[in-house]
């Protein structure tokens, strides 16, 4: 998907449309974004199937590395809209799902 380095948007800081500088935010790790993923051990945790005694029929599949869980083939890329009148910086409300983004002569994948 392709996308200008510069639009006219409507900056909710100056109340006006005006000039904004296109960006990309930063990938974070998985872990850090989803802590309560399905099979991660902290939401194990939460749902109480982790310590105590006796086996209480846990697990009776093998762990969740093990799990044929399904892949996203895409990641979601955050666009930001940097403002050139006051340099505050807000992005879109839903992230773009999109294999590669193309801001001028930059790739974010």
């Amino acid at each position: 998907m392709k996308l200008p380095k510069e639009t006219k948007r409507y900056c909710p800081y100056c109340r006006k449309h005006t000039t904004h500088a296109v960006d990309t935010a930063k990938q974070r790790a998985r872990s850090a974004t989803h802590p309560l993923s399905r099979g991660s051990s902290s939401r194990e945790k939460l749902r109480g199937l982790r310590g105590g005694f006796g086996n209480l029929g846990r697990r009776s599949r093998k762990g969740p590395k093990d799990w044929k869980m399904k892949a996203k083939v895409t990641k979601r890329i955050t666009v930001t809209y940097r403002c050139k009148v006051c340099k505050k910086m807000h992005n879109i409300k839903k992230a773009i799902r999109s294999g590669r983004i193309e801001i001028g002569e930059k790739i974010s994948k």
